[in-house]
């Protein structure tokens, strides 16, 4: 770390807490759109498709933005990208809430803030605080980091719906689009650690290297290919779940408290996830939470469609919701080396948000087509399945140049 870097609120602990709080933020308010897809539609006289169209775009641009923002934070620290995140977040949002046609909604809830969510994205903060703690350490830190994302999902979602209720969809939409910008002052206490600033730690290697590298590595590539179908299950779950809920006959609130469950339960999903890492086989951690989902997701099937069936099905979910990231950035870590760890897990991560793309756009799609959302359940059985396979070959030995670095 440089010597800037070295201000006592530089320190690990001052780093975690202003990392975990523009999680909590940024990942809290992105995860409770869900909640707006009934009312916007019902009031614009839109299609659910039309909706979902702007989520898979913004979670399509988030996949897109975040080598791009990895990159940047890299090569020159984390702050101006944050800041630059957190204004086009607002933006996007307002004009979201502003939006009069579904154009302009694509653009504003799709491009613009898919582009925020991606620039203020939690994986940044995770990329940022293991560069301030030791190789011991760094799994349960990266757990730590994602269970404050949960946490703002445990916060926000009934929050925004007493929003709502209270102030309508709109107001709603607009409170969240200024809450956007606490972003840009816990910007500022983070350190603006650069690629460079951890070289003399490290491999010399340049960036273009560092990638090529890992675009050569079998392992890699099949924890990208896995990692689509982790963002196809929640992205569909996180904006139909609260429609697929009121379709049963069920109160609004009740997806609500759905949204709540599984941000709590990530909570204890992550925090085990990140320790078990630390002990275990991440490969194998990855394998039982896939195949855990696909049961999950059948057990719901099968079940008679109550209020509880869906409190359960949320909080199980819950438990394997984020999970996979502590686990998943842990190989990458593990394999490559921390120092471009913002870049290599930024295209791991493509993978998944064209996963969340395809997931929020075929849910929309089925419904309107078939008027439910049960072609979208077995397919999420069917690629749990297909992933749990997929992690079992993978090679989590860190390379050679890294030694028995272990994380």
């Amino acid at each position: 770390m440089n010597q800037a870097s070295k201000a006592w609120w530089h320190s690990a602990t001052f780093v975690i807490i202003a990392g975990c709080s523009i999680a909590l933020v940024g990942f809290g308010i992105r995860s409770v759109l869900g909640l707006f897809l009934e009312p916007m539609t019902q009031a614009n006289n839109w299609s659910r498709e039309t909706y979902s169209i702007a989520m898979a775009i913004q979670n399509l641009l988030w996949g897109i933005g975040l080598p791009i923002a990895g990159i940047l934070v890299d090569k020159y620290g984390p702050r101006w990208v944050l800041m630059f995140g957190a204004l086009a977040y607002f933006f996007g949002l307002w004009g979201m809430g502003n939006a009069q046609s579904s154009g302009v909604l694509h653009i504003t809830g799709g491009l613009l803030a898919g582009t925020g969510v991606a620039f203020t994205a939690f994986t940044l903060m995770l990329a940022t605080m293991v560069k301030v703690v030791g190789p011991q350490k760094r799994s349960m830190v990266l757990g730590l980091g994602t269970a404050a994302g949960s946490l703002g999902q445990v916060l926000f979602s009934p929050i925004t719906q007493g929003l709502i209720s209270q102030f309508g969809w709109h107001s709603a939409l607009i409170i969240l689009a200024s809450l956007t910008l606490t972003i840009i002052p816990l910007a500022f206490i983070l350190p603006n650690i650069r690629s460079d600033d951890m070289a003399s730690n490290d491999v010399q290697q340049s960036l273009a290297q560092a990638v090529y590298e890992a675009l050569q590595h079998r392992g890699y590539m099949l924890l990208t290919v896995g990692f689509f179908v982790c963002g196809f299950h929640v992205a569909f779950i996180t904006v139909h779940m609260p429609a697929y809920v009121k379709d049963l006959g069920l109160g609004p609130q009740v997806g609500a408290i759905c949204l709540s469950l599984i941000g709590l339960f990530n909570l204890a999903g992550s925090l085990l996830s990140g320790a078990a890492g630390q002990r275990y086989s991440k490969k194998m951690g990855l394998a039982t939470i896939y195949f855990a989902r696909a049961i999950a997701i059948f057990v719901l099937i099968i079940m008679p469609k109550t209020a509880l069936t869906m409190y359960v099905f949320a909080s199980v979910m819950g438990l394997l919701w984020l999970s996979t990231v502590p686990l998943t950035t842990g190989i990458v870590a593990q394999v490559f080396g921390v120092r471009y760890m913002a870049t290599l897990f930024g295209i791991v991560f493509l993978s998944h948000q064209l996963g969340s793309f395809s997931g929020i756009w075929l849910g929309g799609w089925l419904y309107d087509h078939h008027g439910n959302y049960d072609l979208m359940w077995w397919a999420g059985i069917v690629l749990g399945i297909l992933a749990a396979l997929l992690h079992l070959p993978i090679n989590e030995k860190p390379l050679a140049k890294l030694g028995a670095v272990s994380t």
